[in-house]
Parts: C-alpha cells; sequence; structure tokens
C-alpha cells in the first residue's frame, strides 16, 4: 500500500510529531510504501509571516497545489494527514478529492471543537465553543495564543468549513483517540460514522537491567504547565502531609514557579525535580516507580506517558476526567481522584501506599492492557482495518458513480 502523510509540525516537536514519526516507521516496517510531507511553523516568523499564516488557516491555495503534486508523482492509495493546521489548512482536503484519493484524518486534539485546541480557559474546563457554528466565546476571550486577532482567524476557518460542509463531506474517516474524544467531536458537529477510535501506541521499553523494581517512590512525568495540574500534586503533599519521595520529570513555563512552591512549603527534602530526561531514562525512571501520578486538569487527548506507564508495568493515579478516566481502569491499572482536588488525590496516594498487594495487581493488569491496546502490533492492524474500509468504500463510491 502507498500512504501520502501530511503533517503540520510545531516549531517545538510535541506528542503529534512523535505519533506521526512512530506511524511512519511502523507502516514501514510492514513493507508499505510511505511519502511523509511536512511543513513546518518555524517559516511564521515576523509580522508577515504572521499575516500570511493567518490568512493560509481559511485556506491555502498553495498546499492545494503542493499536494497535488505530491499526489501526482507519489500516486498513493489514500492520504492520511495528521495535523493540518495552521499552514497547510483544510484545502488539502480538496486536492485528495479532485484526485479521488480517499483521506483519513487524526484527531490529535480539539481543534475542530474549539479554537485553542484544548477546552480550557482559566484554569477551568470550558466547552463555549463546542457544538457552535460560530465559537465567538474563542474570539472575545482571545483563546488562541491570548489574541483575539489570532483568535478570529481560527474562528473564521472553523465557521468557513462549518458552512462549507468540508468536515462532514471532504473527509472519508477520522481517528479519535479515545470514545470521550469521539464523544466530544461528535458534540462538535462531526460526522459519528465516520469517527473510529484508534489509541496511539508505545513500543515495548528495553530496561539496562531487570532487576527488581524498587518502588520506594511516586513519579511525574510531563510538561510543567497550568493544564497539567502540578500544583495541585504540591498542594496534594503539602496537605495530605505525605512523605514518600515525589521524583518529577519535565520542565515548563512553570518550572521556576512549581520549585518555589515546594521550598516555600518545605517540600524540598521529598520532592525533587529532574528536570527534562532522555527517553531511556524516563522508563528506567517508570520501570522503579511505586506509580505514576497523572493530575492534569483538562481532558487531554491520548497521553502518550500513560501507555509509557502500562508498558512498564506501573499503575497510575489520574484525575477522573475526559480520555483519563476512559485508559486508567479505576481499582484495576490505576486510581482515580476528583480533578483539582488535592486531599482526595492525597487520600489515593496514601492508599496506594497502604496497600501493596493491590499495587503489585494494578501492576499486572497494567502491562496486560499495554500487550492488549497500546503495541506496535495491535496499533497496526486496528490502522489497517481503517485503512482498508475507506479505500474500499471509496472503491464503491466510484463503481456507482460510474
Amino acid at each position: 500500500m502507498k500512504i501520502l502523510i501530511a503533517h503540520n509540525r510545531y516549531v517545538y516537536a510535541g506528542g503529534e510529531d512523535v505519533v506521526v514519526q512512530a506511524e511512519r516507521e511502523l507502516l514501514e516496517s510492514y513493507g508499505h510504501n510511505v511519502l511523509i510531507w511536512e511543513v513546518n511553523n518555524d517559516s511564521i516568523i515576523g509580522i508577515q509571516g504572521k499575516v500570511k499564516a493567518a490568512l493560509s488557516v481559511v485556506y491555502s491555495s498553495t498546499s492545494r497545489e503542493q499536494i497535488k503534486e505530491k499526489i501526482s508523482h507519489f500516486r498513493p492509495d489514500i492520504v492520511h494527514v495528521h495535523n493540518f493546521f495552521p499552514l497547510l489548512s483544510p484545502a488539502v482536503y480538496d486536492a485528495c478529492r479532485d484526485a479521488n484519493i480517499p483521506v483519513v484524518q487524526t484527531l490529535h486534539n480539539y481543534r475542530l471543537a474549539c479554537p485553542k485546541a484544548m477546552p480550557l480557559r482559566d484554569g477551568k474546563i470550558c466547552e463555549d465553543c463546542i457544538g457552535k457554528v460560530v465559537p465567538w466565546s474563542g474570539v472575545a476571550h482571545g483563546c488562541y495564543r491570548g489574541s483575539r486577532v489570532q483568535s478570529a482567524a481560527v474562528a473564521t476557518m472553523l465557521t468557513f468549513h462549518t458552512f462549507r460542509g468540508t468536515w462532514q463531506n471532504r473527509v472519508d474517516a477520522y481517528i479519535a483517540l479515545t470514545n470521550f474524544h469521539k464523544d466530544k467531536m461528535v458534540q462538535a458537529g462531526l460526522p459519528r460514522d465516520k469517527i473510529h477510535v484508534k489509541p496511539n501506541f508505545v513500543l515495548p521499553p528495553k530496561f539496562k537491567s531487570e532487576t527488581h523494581k524498587l518502588k520506594n517512590y511516586a513519579l511525574f512525568v510531563g510538561r510543567l504547565s497550568e493544564e497539567k495540574g502540578v500544583s495541585t500534586l504540591i498542594d496534594a503533599y503539602a496537605q495530605g502531609h505525605l512523605s514518600i519521595p515525589l521524583k518529577i520529570v519535565g520542565d515548563g513555563p512553570l518550572d521556576e514557579a512549581l520549585r518555589q512552591q515546594v521550598q516555600t512549603r518545605g517540600l524540598g527534602e521529598v520532592i525533587t525535580f529532574l528536570g527534562r530526561q532522555t527517553k531511556a531514562t524516563v522508563l528506567e525512571l517508570m520501570y522503579n516507580a511505586k506509580f505514576l501520578i497523572f493530575p492534569s486538569i483538562w481532558y487531554e487527548g491520548f497521553p502518550l506517558t500513560i501507555a509509557e506507564a502500562f508498558a512498564c508495568s506501573l499503575p497510575v493515579i489520574a484525575a477522573k476526567l475526559g480520555s483519563m478516566a476512559e485508559i486508567v481502569e479505576d481499582g484495576v491499572t490505576g486510581l482515580h481522584f476528583e480533578v483539582r482536588n488535592p486531599l482526595d488525590l492525597a487520600a489515593k496516594i496514601n492508599w496506594a501506599i497502604t496497600h501493596p498487594e493491590a499495587i503489585d495487581t494494578m501492576e499486572i493488569n497494567a502491562r496486560c492492557t499495554y500487550e492488549a491496546k497500546y503495541t506496535p502490533e495491535a496499533n497496526y492492524k486496528q490502522l489497517m482495518e481503517i485503512y482498508n474500509q475507506v479505500m474500499n468504500q471509496a472503491q464503491t463510491k466510484s463503481e456507482n458513480v460510474l
């Protein structure tokens, strides 16, 4: 099978970029011919660059012609779009339609439902724009990058293509990462029958040593930013008087503020900041941790961190919210706590510490869940089912036209 992947990379590489590369390598490992067409937001420089990007957001004729050329030379069986925002734009769908090539769109975030792509405002879940034809609230609050002008450009794109029927008629299949994610996108107006649920996957970890796990510390891995809920975690340690060591891996805009919060509250002996670490080091830390804490305060898409934890036989204590509550099964692969509630989080951490046999069982369940759902093999099977269904539908439609 020949697959053309289209992706708009971000300035700072994130989870989406990792998933795109992983899927490309997965497909190639099974013998498929894959061509990846990427553009980079690095080209958005200065006022002129931002103006050009704003105009491209709604519809980029340049991108349409570029992917037409790629299709003409490569002749793919299917086009898989990961991220079209902001430079590619939904114009890529038209190029595929003109060439009678079926197109699949992975929904890595909530962009088609929310101008910010993250239904979170002022530290709280916000669904004001979900299901609205014109997402005025996102513009009024400047949700995209704190700018009403830039938010208006995104809102215009969403509104234009809703009225045009782009989301309904020019995409053959969508991939949502969880059932929760799918339901939110249906609420936003996408056709339910076109949305398939396929999670992300991670490679099985390889450890330096397979010695007995230490299990003498708790672990957080993630970006140190508001939506990740690290402040709630620190509050849980302070209010719950927790003594199990906590290792925090990652960096971000709240790095210094969180370090200061730990020192001010006298938690410097218990909580350690390790900064950004290599993937190999993170997996070693996961292998030796007692449990992972995932206190995010927003819906999340599909956190690779949780899949990696399961691959390392590591239970997860996660906020009972959105996709997290779906991925982590309470009492089976981890524990749920009430989002933004430090006392409830502290109680769940204490429970995990005082019930080692239950945690041992959760370790086994976590690994079994990984092997059943999040391996490359399982993911490839799901992806092929989606591709084949879309191509068969396209062929049937073409035969009916003839």
